[in-house]
């Protein structure tokens, strides 16, 4: 019996010519949970694979899921990063006007976020960051069991992220169950994407309440981000929405980078213990090991704005194209045995914070959080032991822990 397409929004499209056709679910919760087998399997496929439930195309090679998702010209993102293309269906709630918008809008937006977001503002939390990790783990260095993913993957970035936006009274579930709600949503309508956005009346009207100029400190993040409102170089509500980008964006990514971090470094004690020689120099390459090892954003889908050819296979106008920058993170001809964690690796040009100009505006800060988390772990833990078997959250497009029992063995 053949597969009826599960699209909601999209164009269906045939599957193009020299292209396989593919029966597989890369929603399926147990692919969501345990994804290497299917990346590697995606790889095999050539350039691009055709999924016929979903009438669409996916990628996972390196040099052409590069292509594709860096390539805005060709390939938009304001036509939606998840499977409803906004060209035919209205969004679930008002588009992202840095992520999910194209040039030349997109030029106007990213420039007062990246300006807010600067190389010496986020030095200037860099001391506070680390200030803030020294403390959780010293209180987490115990040697009793901990659950890693609430007591410190999740209360590490709640805590420093909404105090650097200048969030008066941040509510740290509510932050975490937005970003999972915003992730889930950009996948197709299963049961994970139902269970989400039947979330979004308690959370959505609480996220908005807190973007507003009046609900921010004046010296943070948000402050400087109105303050392009205020000049009139955006409006009021464009302010606004900037600051809902980030509070989407940069917490469950920074959340699952911590706790994959903690599963790696436990999993991999020798890497570990190369960390612990020299924290300073290798908290911020071990992270940046961890995000391509285990890509904490895993798919994100472009849509075809004009007819093309990738790798000389056509691709007409309106074609959905998920690009699974896990399996792109893994690619053997890209990365020299891709399937070990190896903190010294030189990880330039990994896709898991994006490419182009729709690469993740939040990264320096996130980058900053898992460098203070992983430096004080490294100076104040002899050992990472897990207590028990991780527990992983399917999520429409984050690879992320929901539990992780483990203890922190403190240095004598």
């Amino acid at each position: 019996m053949p597969i009826q397409p599960l699209i909601h929004g999209h164009k269906p499209i045939l599957p193009p010519t020299g292209v396989p056709v593919w029966d597989v679910d890369p929603y399926d919760e147990a692919v969501l949970k345990n994804p290497v087998p299917f990346f590697n399997a995606l790889r095999e496929k050539g350039p691009f694979a055709y999924l016929p439930r979903y009438a669409m195309l996916i990628c996972g090679g390196y040099d052409v899921t590069r292509e594709v998702f860096s390539d805005h010209d060709r390939f938009a993102s304001s036509r939606g990063v998840g499977l409803s293309d906004f060209a035919l269906e209205e969004p679930w709630r008002p588009p992202s006007i840095v992520l999910e918008v194209d040039p030349p809008y997109h030029t106007k937006t990213r420039r007062v976020i990246m300006r807010a977001l600067s190389p010496k503002v986020v030095a200037s939390l860099r001391t506070a960051f680390r200030d803030d990790a020294e403390h959780l783990i010293d209180t987490l260095a115990h040697g009793r069991e901990i659950e890693a993913v609430a007591d410190l993957a999740e209360a590490f970035p709640t805590k420093v992220f909404p105090q650097a936006v200048g969030i008066r009274t941040p509510d740290p579930r509510k932050l975490i169950d937005y970003a999972s709600m915003v992730f889930n949503a950009i996948g197709p309508d299963n049961a994970l994407r139902r269970r989400a956005l039947a979330m979004a009346p308690d959370i959505v009207p609480w996220i908005n309440a807190q973007c507003t100029r009046d609900s921010l400190t004046g010296d943070g993040i948000g402050a400087t981000i109105h303050a392009a409102a205020e000049c009139g170089e955006i409006s009021a509500d464009e302010a606004g929405m900037l600051v809902r980008s980030l509070l989407s964006a940069g917490v469950d990514t920074t959340v699952s980078g911590i706790g994959n971090a903690l599963v790696c470094l436990a999993q991999n004690p020798d890497q570990f213990d190369l960390l612990k020689q020299d924290p300073d120099a290798l908290a911020l390459p071990a992270f940046e090991e961890t995000l391509r090892y285990t890509s904490p954003v895993q798919a994100f889908c472009r849509t075809a704005g004009v007819a093309t050819q990738v790798s000389g296979i056509a691709i007409e106008e309106g074609t959905k194209i998920l690009c699974v920058l896990g399996a792109a993170n893994r690619d053997p001809t890209r990365w020299e045995d891709p399937d070990r964690f190896d903190i010294s690796r030189k990880t330039a040009g990994h896709l898991a914070l994006g490419a182009g100009i729709h690469a993740c505006v939040g990264q320096n800060i996130g980058r900053a959080e898992g460098q203070a988390i992983l430096r004080a772990l490294a100076q104040r833990v002899e050992r990472i032991e897990l207590t028990g078997p991780p527990e992983w959250r399917p999520n429409n497009a984050i690879h992320a822990l929901a539990r992780l029992p483990l203890r922190l063995v403190p240095r004598s």
